[in-house]
């Protein structure tokens, strides 16, 4: 038996979400000493917002809710100005919460009560966040500005605007997919490169081989065998490093994927772990037993968003995406995995993607596909082992070898598995 009137449920229920999106966010405020606002105003104006919304749905107009809105902005700068004649400016912070929560109050009302609660989460989050923010703010260069940016703009500009139709030989070749390629790879080495930047080398072994893994595991294993060569007592601090990096490979292709192409995720997923768990369990060991000092350096890693970094792997993305079409043609299964062995031993981002393209395209199955990726990986791996002993030496390969090994047996044994 039901309590409340059936043609009331809805509304209650609008009004009562509007009531918590306000006590939320004005719980954040109310924690302020400077607010202008705080939990009772701020969960007035949510409701303020939800009941605008219905005199407007009912008079079919948005009259009533652009008045609202008018009178919540007058009363909050009046307030700001107010404070400004005491000499008591505290910015417009809070105004500025009050308005977007009168919005989330209007949002509830016309159906979109989940999107309202996910943008309120995110605005106390925003204002709970200052001072940790601030700090990034600052830390931040115009080099780090200019890549967010250009980001931006790869992202936002030049993504939509290409022809999303498939061209070339095979079919192969869709621009607007092979950028979408270009942005995630570029997003997620944006985020370790921004990351590098801003918190330098000062947070040790860990951090370092995390964010170089997702801006460019192989300019982290370059830098650190130089710097391993040069400083013997730093030996095994970049051993770890190197291995730290090695695993976020695993970690971010399959982020990649889970985005791209979330069938494969379960069968790659079973070859990554193989490979992270006892990749991980020899970096734990090593970081146990290690007892070295001394400053790291950072990896010299280009920025992943200028506009020639980003057209350098959209070109060899493109071609990897050609050969593996080619191949797949001429020789079957055993032309794609040529093509990851070769491609993967430089790019192992591009050799996965283009893998990933053919099995959405239905020119390989999943199993092949698999095997495509983790030969590519194997291959980079391989290169990486390379560089570790011919430019670390045999101090160094001591070290990291047996953890790089392990990575790559692990992967194939998981290979097995499936």
């Amino acid at each position: 038996m039901s309590f409340v009137d059936p043609e009331l449920a809805g509304p209650v229920q609008a009004f009562a979400t509007a009531l918590g999106i306000g006590l939320l966010v004005g719980m954040e405020r109310e924690r302020r000493r400077d607010s202008a606002a705080g939990l009772r105003t701020f969960a007035l104006v949510a409701m303020l917002g939800c009941l605008f919304a219905l005199l407007s749905e009912t008079t079919g107009g948005p009259w009533a809710l652009l008045a609202g809105l008018l009178v919540v902005s007058g009363a909050m700068i009046a307030s700001n100005f107010s404070a400004r004649q005491e000499e008591q400016y505290r910015g417009f912070t809070t105004e500025a919460a009050i308005i977007v929560t009168y919005g989330l109050g209007a949002t509830v009302w016309f159906g979109h009560a989940t999107l309202a609660v996910m943008l309120a989460i995110a605005t106390t989050v925003l204002l709970y966040f200052k001072a940790e923010l601030s700090r990034f703010s600052r830390r931040m260069t115009p080099i780090d500005i200019n890549s967010t940016l250009q980001f931006a703009v790869l992202s936002l500009v030049v993504l939509p605007i290409l022809p999303d139709h498939d061209y070339g030989p095979y079919d192969a070749l869709n621009p607007r997919e092979v950028w979408w390629m270009v942005v995630l790879i570029s997003g997620l080495a944006l985020s370790g490169y921004l990351a590098l930047r801003i918190i330098g080398a000062r947070h040790g072994a860990a951090l370092l081989g995390i964010f170089g893994g997702l801006a460019s595991s192989t300019a982290t294993t370059m830098m650190f065998s130089r710097h391993a060569r040069a400083h013997v007592h730093l030996v095994p601090m970049a051993a770890i490093v190197i291995l730290i990096a090695n695993l976020m490979v695993m970690v971010r292709l399959g982020i990649v994927t889970g985005v791209v192409a979330p069938d494969l995720v379960g069968d790659i997923a079973v070859v990554f772990a193989c490979g992270l768990v006892p990749g991980l369990a020899l970096t734990l060991y090593g970081w146990r037993i290690l007892n070295a000092g001394g400053e790291l350096p950072m990896p010299a890693v280009k920025n992943p968003t200028e506009l020639k970094t980003a057209l350098s792997f959209g070109a060899l993305y493109a071609a990897v995406l050609l050969a593996a079409a080619w191949l797949q043609d001429v020789a079957g299964n055993r032309g794609v995995y040529l093509v990851a062995l070769a491609s993967g031993l430089t790019d192992a981002d591009a050799s996965v993607l283009s893998t990933i393209r053919l099995f959405h395209l239905e020119k390989i199955a999943a199993g092949e596909a698999v095997i495509g990726v983790t030969l590519a990986l194997m291959s980079n791996l391989a290169f990486k082992i390379g560089l570790v002993v011919s430019i670390g030496g045999a101090t160094l390969a001591r070290h990291a070898l047996p953890g790089l090994f392990a990575i790559g047996a692990g992967m194939g044994a998981g290979l097995l598995l499936i």
